[in-house]
């Protein structure tokens, strides 16, 4: 059947992507008050966006909880180190062979752990994602070298860039056609890829195909009765969601050219779920809030420690800046993970919704006013 699409839908997503656009070309000006508009920083919100974004087309639309997306993210890095090591330092192949070997491996593991659902299917991917974590530690050392992580070094082959007459001076660095991606450099193309990884999500959230993932969470039953297969589906969103995981994988390596086993780990699983969770699971911007604010209390908070607590509060009067300091300090520096655990424990409590749906409470909330004014 033919379905119509409403102008009216097509011209608010025209004007939100445009907006989305704006506002992360723009982060290291908006950010920059924040203390967080240096470029290290700005790629890691950027990535774990996309790992965010990706993620939640999976567990956001279909319901199901993985806790093994970290394997993407690590095959996705290995990738594009050998990328860089066998081809050529550009980045362009390397993203994309990433996202290649990382939706080969998605469907793998895809298609053994959707035979089950619920806590089995969270824990199969759990298993898959552990073993590949301790095999790039033991038999797969010849390819991930183990503890002491991939690296790019200067005699690589590199076959491409010989073939072409590029040479690397000193310490190899990934570039795109001569422009090297570190620093703002790299956080723009890290940008652009989040900005079409979430043009991407936006239009599948919008489709039919989203329309049946969202079906398959409502109830995966009664879509059974309608006719429909769900594992096709499933099996699809779930290749998707692990392409997002490798090329957020291949965008680490890219912006730093090494790769180590510890992306595998289950706890860059358990990150992608909290950053989800945290901003709002099903929601488009809800992930990308997420991993903003994980990233940013990991980066910001992490850095404070006793003496530059006593500056922030130095106005205040000796004894109560002692007081205050003594009862903030273990919520920041390497207790941040304190704080980011009394945030999400509010946010779980009071908002199960995630951040998202304290938006919507105020939005309501200002429009019951507006209408009672009108009255």
């Amino acid at each position: 059947m033919y379905t119509s699409i409403d102008p009216s839908t097509t011209k608010k997503d025209t004007m939100l992507l445009t907006a989305f656009t704006l506002v992360v070309l723009t982060m290291p000006l908006w950010l920059a008050p924040l203390g967080a508009g240096y470029p290290d920083l700005l790629q890691k919100f950027a990535i774990f966006g996309i790992f965010a974004v990706g993620y939640n087309i999976l567990f956001g639309l279909t319901g199901y909880l993985s806790f093994g997306h970290a394997a993407f993210l690590g095959v996705g890095s290995y990738t594009a180190v050998w990328t860089f090591k066998l081809l050529s330092m550009n980045a362009i192949p390397a993203v994309i062979l990433a996202m290649i070997f990382a939706g080969i491996f998605a469907a793998v593991i895809g298609f053994f752990s959707l035979r089950r659902t619920g806590i089995y299917f969270s824990i199969l991917t759990l298993a898959f994602a552990q073993m590949s974590y301790n095999m790039a530690y033991s038999v797969l050392t010849p390819i991930t070298n183990g503890e002491t992580g991939l690296r790019v070094l200067q005699e690589d082959p590199r076959v491409l860039d010989k073939l072409f007459g590029v040479e690397a001076q000193g310490s190899p660095v990934s570039s795109i056609f001569g422009i090297q991606m570190s620093g703002y450099s790299g956080f723009y193309f890290c940008a652009v890829m989040l900005i079409i990884g979430f043009y991407i999500s936006l239009k599948i959230f919008r489709s039919p195909f989203g329309m049946k993932l969202q079906a398959i969470k409502s109830n995966q039953t009664r879509m059974e009765y309608t006719g429909y297969n769900p594992k096709p589906y499933l099996l699809t969103a779930f290749v998707i969601s692990g392409m997002y995981a490798g090329l957020a994988g291949s965008l680490m390596a890219v912006t730093d050219p090494l790769a180590g086993a510890e992306r595998m780990q289950w706890t860059a699983s358990g990150e992608v779920i909290l950053m989800t969770i945290l901003g709002g699971v099903g929601t488009l911007f809800g992930p990308l809030l997420g991993a903003g604010i994980i990233k940013y209390f990991e980066n910001i908070f992490s850095a404070f420690n006793e003496a530059s607590l006593h500056e922030v509060f130095a106005f205040l009067p000796d004894w109560l800046e002692n007081i205050v300091v003594t009862l903030t300090h273990p919520f920041v520096g390497e207790g941040w993970h304190l704080t980011l655990g009394v945030l999400f424990m509010l946010v779980i409590i009071f908002l199960p919704g995630g951040i998202m749906e304290g938006g919507r409470r105020i939005q309501a909330k200002f429009s019951k006013k507006a209408a009672t004014a009108k009255e």
